[in-house]
């Protein structure tokens, strides 16, 4: 009773002390290092050996296998102005139903025009399969007044991708390895320390995994974010022949370029010339600082020998 009672302890000060003991046993897994279980596991180091063997391997066919088929997440981001925002807004999500895809957010909301009349304007991001992107985006554009700003972007992820998957696969291997060596085990500190690391393991393989899905829905399903304008607000205010709107801003185009440039001299003046500054004239200084003090204690030596001769 008094052994059961020992090891249910020691079992409980095992599981209580994984999480710290996770990030420097990663660490050197990461590196290739053999996992160090306990003293008395040497008798497993062959099969240590083994594992980490059959883990390089796998990288290989991972990198063949990525050479085909390259992934690659696209988004796209547009900004359009039309007669009735909300109208457009309800055509995008049926677009987006009927593509297969579904609705992120949406928003939609009142701001002021130029000449000061209040009109909507609205937000939506929606998702659509990846295939279906450029038809998603040609539905969206038709029948608008104007596209503003179109920007569609690709980030190639297939090197993460393969990393990944490398690693997942030399993970699993690594997972099979400790359950043999588990099952091999004959003492109870065995069994703790194997358990100890394939804890570690395991939880490594449900972080790669939701790595490896969130890649894989994100190049599956493209993102599209829509700005949607009402063709009201986007009319600039005319009277006679002087479009106030766009004076405006460009007034406020050029002030921001003027806090831009400002901003930029301010950092320059802290981050570079101050410090240049500083290196240059602080030597000079400090020798001012001791000629000045040299020269002082020296008038102080005269006044001081002068004083006696005049007192007698």
């Amino acid at each position: 009773m008094k052994r059961h009672l020992i090891t249910a302890l020691a079992i409980i000060v095992l599981l209580t002390g994984c999480g710290a003991k996770a990030a420097p046993n990663y660490a050197m897994e990461e590196a290739g290092y053999a996992p160090a279980v306990a003293p008395e596991m040497d008798k497993f180091a062959g099969d240590s050996v083994t594992m980490d063997e059959s883990a390089r391997s796998t990288s290989g066919s991972s990198v063949e296998a990525a050479q085909q088929e390259r992934l690659v997440i696209k988004n796209a981001d547009l900004r359009i102005i039309v007669d009735d925002p909300k109208a457009k807004m309800d055509e995008i999500v049926s677009l987006a139903k009927s593509l297969g895809g579904y609705v992120v957010s949406s928003n939609i909301y009142q701001t002021y025009a130029d000449n000061g009349s209040e009109v909507p304007e609205g937000n939506i991001s929606i998702r659509v399969p990846a295939e279906k992107l450029d038809a998603a985006l040609a539905q969206i554009k038709a029948e608008v007044v104007e596209v503003d700003s179109e920007n569609v972007s690709g980030e190639d992820v297939t090197d993460q991708y393969v990393d990944l998957q490398s690693r997942l696969k030399a993970k699993k291997a690594a997972e099979e390895k400790m359950l043999e060596i588990m099952a091999q085990a004959k003492t109870t500190e065995e069994t703790l320390a194997v358990y100890s690391q394939l804890q570690i393991i395991q939880s490594d393989i449900e972080v790669l995994t939701g790595q490896i899905n969130y890649y894989e829905r994100s190049a599956a399903m493209s993102s599209i974010s829509i700005n949607v304008i009402a063709s009201e607000k986007s009319k600039p205010i005319e009277i006679g022949g002087w479009k106030l709107g766009e004076t405006a801003s460009k007034s406020v185009q050029n002030l921001i370029n003027y806090l831009q440039g400002f901003t930029r001299f301010i950092i320059n003046l802290i981050i570079l010339v101050l410090p240049v500054l500083v290196t240059i004239f602080l030597p000079f200084y400090l020798i001012f600082i001791g000629l000045r003090a040299i020269v002082r204690r020296n008038r102080k030596k005269k006044v001081s020998k002068i004083t006696p001769e005049t007192k007698e």
